[in-house]
């Protein structure tokens, strides 16, 4: 299984901070050989690059209870923080691997099913809670904390990687403006990278949740969150931004001409969309390269496969660089 390896000297140091990421694989032992240390982790693409990630025969963790060993099959789940989430049809099926996630020896509080789509213009879904009280979590990520409710606001922890992928481009002195921010995954980072940050959304309990995310990650002044819709915040922030986040799939390009309007002189803009698999990302192109008009040079930086969304259809990003 993929592990982190590190020398022995290391490894208190390496733990804590796969930890604080909720990287460790808790059913499995760290494993020591030699002078070095083998870590499990759940999910190899989060880890930081400086670390090696190799695959090694850990141990199981013997004693530890998992729900496979319950159910007498591997559910599929998703953790966020303390909170288990399920996509389960079958409400008896949801019910089931609920009890076993509660019997297992995983450290968790609730468990919610999925209960319809996300839906409105606050993108937001009901919920089963099928164990324990609430859809509240908080959520740990690349070194930030993130505190939401479920049934309030939109998250997907399946993104932590590729919200990753875009943090890390940001250089300190930059201006960077999420337009459909959420609880802050792109822009509470992105602050703690040194940057200047605006992050808007129509949903107010997201806004709420953004200021409270940015006074706990300590970069609260470095954070302006404005509720409402993006598109009325052009006069104030006109030509303001190096960098813009769109990631409302099913719609950004309805707000590209407000994107353009927030754009410095030279600006990398990203892109979300839902795309056929035949062509997934001219559409996209296209339509930046038309609100952009005479006024921007186009060049895409980035064509990017976020992951698969519905047969045929994929979540695709552009990273796109315009200069006036």
């Amino acid at each position: 299984m993929p592990c982190v390896r590190v020398p022995r000297k290391d490894g208190e140091a390496t733990r804590a901070r796969l930890a604080e990421r909720d990287l460790i694989d808790d059913g499995h032992e760290i494993d020591v050989v030699e002078d070095a240390i083998f870590i499990p982790v759940v999910d190899p693409a989060a880890v930081p690059e400086e670390y090696a990630v190799v695959e090694h025969d850990a141990p199981v963790r013997e004693g530890q209870t998992m729900p496979a060993d319950v159910l007498g099959f591997e559910p599929s789940y998703e953790r966020l923080g303390e909170v288990v989430i399920v996509d389960e049809d079958d409400l008896d099926r949801a019910r089931e691997i609920a009890d076993a996630i509660m019997a297992s020896d995983l450290p968790v509080e609730t468990v919610a099913n999925r209960a319809s789509k996300v839906k409105g213009e606050q993108r937001v879904r009901e919920w089963d809670v099928l164990a324990g009280d609430g859809t509240e979590a908080v959520h740990r990520e690349y070194g930030c904390e993130f505190a939401l409710d479920l049934a309030e606001v939109y998250f997907s922890p399946r993104l932590a990687t590729e919200r990753h992928r875009v943090v890390e481009q940001v250089e300190p002195d930059e201006r960077a403006f999420d337009m459909f921010a959420g609880v802050g995954p792109f822009v509470v980072p992105m602050a703690k990278r040194g940057a200047t940050c605006v992050g808007c959304d129509v949903n107010p309990d997201a806004i709420e949740y953004l200021r409270e995310n940015a006074r706990h990650n300590d970069v609260a002044e470095r954070i302006t969150a404005i509720e409402g819709d993006v598109r009325d915040t052009v006069p104030e922030y006109t030509d303001w931004a190096d960098r813009i986040v769109m990631n409302l799939p099913h719609s950004a390009d309805e707000f590209l001409e407000t994107a353009v309007a927030l754009a410095s002189d030279e600006a990398v803009i990203h892109y979300y969309d839902i795309a056929h698999e035949d062509d997934p990302f001219g559409p996209g192109e296209r339509a930046i390269r038309e609100a952009a008009g005479e006024e921007y040079d186009v060049t895409v930086e980035t064509r990017h496969t976020v992951r698969s969304y519905a047969p045929h259809e994929l979540n695709v990003v552009l990273d796109v660089r315009i200069t006036r």
